[in-house]
């Protein structure tokens, strides 16, 4: 008998853990499946060979991307869908594997399965690689033998989440090099044009404006003291990193995005649309309401949302539906409350989670349009000005030295 320590989802959407001894790794498992449990994580506490020590360590340091593991998902799909055997397609997939760490894993992964253990048990010895969602799909679909059913759809819900990133990471670019430009080029402005203009003033000897006397001012303080700037830079972004790290912390920044004028809607529009998608693609194969909103819950990026979504798992257990409670918890938007609660009236409320999921996809896409075509114009109009201010101002104080009219 060999020690384990697990983690699992009780019947009651709880995480549970602890060490129990059990014959095998998969003897486990099916006495937790037997009591009611998912399985999240099962690992021997001692007496682990030096070859599943070795075959661990680089893979589980490498953190697939969602949209290597969206590939991997959709080619294993298709792999088994042309009648492969499971070992085989993980086999041809490691040889097509984009680099030694991708195909470390997947052949620890097929050895694993080669040696009796399904595909989810197989996923679940890499957490960093695979979450939490994704193994317990994968669970749920060997269970009711629809395994390449929910590794389609795992695909697309993982394809659309990957889309929906690149969306913003290519909206937001533009903005990005519109401040990266702005700053550079007041600090060439402040720091090399503006000082060239003071032995001027000094040979006129008269007395400068208020504002070019401030202006001469910064300047000679970024010239003299920009390694002063800079340290309070990175100690503020230090200290923000460490903040960030304690759960805490985390959660009063999360609160505050999630409450920002401008981009907390745009936020927890996001992250309705994660929620929506997971919970509905879990939903859809077969994996109960609890477990399935503690999966969800953990693959949210905001604490704060994720929190308050998570409050309602106790009502749930009592048997009351998911509308009423989510409507209480404040974050979830009243369009998909409405769908919610008609999902679960007509019995569809798998299918009207992921067409929540679509609609704030495209919600999110003209939401950033909307504040692009705001916050552009805004940031080129004030770059502009303040430019126009300090020339104009120097300009001014030139004219009013030398006593040349305006």
């Amino acid at each position: 008998m060999a020690r384990f320590a697990y983690k699992a989802v009780g019947a009651d959407g709880e995480v549970v853990e602890g060490e129990v001894e059990a014959a095998s790794r998969q003897a486990l498992i099916d006495r937790l499946h037997a009591q009611g449990q998912v399985p999240i994580r099962a690992q021997e506490v001692r007496g682990a060979a030096g070859r599943a020590f070795s075959l661990s360590v680089l893979p589980e340091r490498r953190r697939l991307r969602r949209g290597e593991i969206g590939l991997l998902t959709r080619e294993l799909a298709t792999l088994l869908s042309a009648g492969l055997p499971l070992d085989r397609a993980l086999s041809v997939l490691g040889e097509l594997a984009s680099g030694p760490p991708v195909r470390a894993l997947l052949q620890d992964v097929r050895d694993r399965v080669r040696g009796g253990a399904a595909l989810a048990e197989a996923l679940e010895a890499h957490p960093k690689a695979f979450p939490n969602f994704y193994v317990g799909m994968v669970r749920a679909g060997e269970a009711g033998g629809t395994l390449e059913e929910v590794l389609n759809r795992l695909a697309d819900s993982l394809e659309r989440a990957e889309r929906l990133r690149e969306n913003l990471r290519a909206a937001l670019r533009y903005p990005a090099m519109v401040v990266v430009m702005a700053v550079v080029s007041l600090a060439v402005l402040m720091t090399l044009v503006i000082p060239q203009f003071r032995p001027m003033f000094e040979d006129a000897g008269a007395a400068l404006p208020l504002s070019t006397a401030v202006i001469i001012a910064i300047s000679d303080f970024l010239r003299d003291y920009w390694w002063l700037l800079l340290a309070l830079c990175v100690a503020l972004g230090l200290a923000l990193w460490q903040h960030n790290r304690t759960p805490a912390g985390r959660l009063r920044w999360d609160t505050w995005w999630s409450r920002a004028p401008l981009f907390g809607p745009l936020v927890l529009k996001v992250e309705i649309a994660r929620f929506a998608r997971t919970l509905g693609t879990l939903l859809a194969n077969g994996v109960s309401v609890l477990n399935a909103l503690s999966m969800t819950t953990a693959v949210l990026g905001n604490r704060a949302v994720a929190q308050a979504i998570g409050r309602i798992q106790g009502r749930l257990a009592k048997g009351e539906g998911l509308s009423g409670p989510l409507a209480e918890s404040g974050v979830v938007p009243g369009l998909a409350l409405q769908l919610i609660q008609v999902g679960e009236e007509t019995g569809q409320l798998e299918a009207m989670l992921l067409r929540i999921a679509d609609i704030y996809d495209d919600e999110v896409k003209r939401s950033v349009d909307r504040l692009l075509s705001i916050l552009v114009p805004l940031l080129t109009i004030a770059l502009g000005l303040l430019i126009a201010g300090i020339i104009g101002s120097m300009m001014a104080a030139i004219l009013s030295a030398y006593e040349l009219p305006f």
